[in-house]
């Protein structure tokens, strides 16, 4: 239910979360003064899903602690245990079950409040979309979208996606990798961790189907350049465009009103269209085919 059909009350001492069948004054801005070690969200995302399990490593994200409102916080305590995944690497992911059909499965890393990834669902409801970010405001925000809209085809991750990937999804179990306005890291010394890299496509390649398509869209030249790069020189994808280069950007991907800003301003958006080819045989099995029997 939306907040603003909630009623006002007196306001609650600080540092006080929301109790289930609470009312919360809309926007408002949560904040928990919790004991140490008690969950942000006892029903909702794990502050670190995969712990220490895994070897520690350069990330192309930094978790950011921003103020969750109520509606948000509403909607983690409520949904999560639905429509929420935490990636702690631990299991496999059977995706038909996780969405209860058998409908195509796109994944999408990194989200940002949600918006667009909710439209893109309202739009296309024959597609799931798995989403995955860890800004818990922005989960909430998804999760409120999804439920007010009706949408059953988003789920939202929680961690890092390179362990959802490796750890927790199947091979070719994927129809579509989306990766919008990821994080330019600008500074030369911290182009190591960007996302779009070789071994980053050696590892989205093996979860993905043969013509399966990457879409990737960033406001960074520079950055924009080189995924082109590094797009073109993986010999597991191919450019969707006939002449090389980008791609105009899809009807299917919305025009966010941050990227609206930003066209204002002048800046460059480069939407990436590329093409997961067919599976490539290996030398050895190559020779085997061409032996003679």
């Amino acid at each position: 239910m939306s907040d603003s059909l909630n009623a006002p009350e007196a306001p609650q001492p600080a540092g006080t979360v929301p109790g289930p069948g609470s009312h919360h004054t809309p926007g408002v801005s949560v904040r928990h003064t919790r004991a140490k070690g008690e969950p942000r969200f006892p029903d909702g995302p794990r502050a670190d899903p995969a712990g220490s399990h895994f070897e520690r490593r350069i990330r192309s994200f930094q978790p950011r602690r921003s103020r969750v409102t109520a509606g948000q916080a509403d909607a983690l305590q409520r949904l999560w245990p639905k429509w929420g995944l935490d990636i702690d690497g631990q299991r496999v992911i059977d995706l038909d079950e996780l969405f209860g059909n058998g409908n195509p499965v796109v994944l999408e890393i990194g989200f940002g409040m949600g918006e667009a990834t909710a439209q893109m669902a309202a739009e296309d409801q024959g597609v799931n979309i798995l989403a995955v970010d860890v800004h818990t405001p922005g989960q909430g925000n998804l999760l409120n979208l999804a439920d007010q809209q009706g949408l059953s085809n988003v789920r939202v991750g929680n961690g890092d996606a390179i362990i959802l990937l490796r750890e927790m999804l199947r091979p070719d179990s994927l129809d579509g990798l989306r990766v919008y306005f990821p994080d330019p890291w600008p500074k030369k010394r911290h182009h190591k961790r960007r996302l779009i890299q070789p071994e980053f496509l050696d590892l989205a390649a093996t979860r993905l189907k043969p013509g399966a398509t990457v879409h990737c869209a960033t406001d960074w030249e520079p950055y924009a350049e080189q995924m082109l790069d590094v797009l073109e020189a993986h010999p597991d994808f191919e450019n969707t465009q006939a002449d090389g280069g980008f791609a105009p950007r899809p009807p299917y991907r919305p025009l966010t009103r941050f990227e609206g800003q930003g066209l204002d301003k002048g800046h460059v958006v480069n939407d990436l269209l590329f093409r997961r080819v067919q599976h490539r045989v290996r030398p050895s099995e190559q020779h085997r085919l061409e032996s003679p029997r």
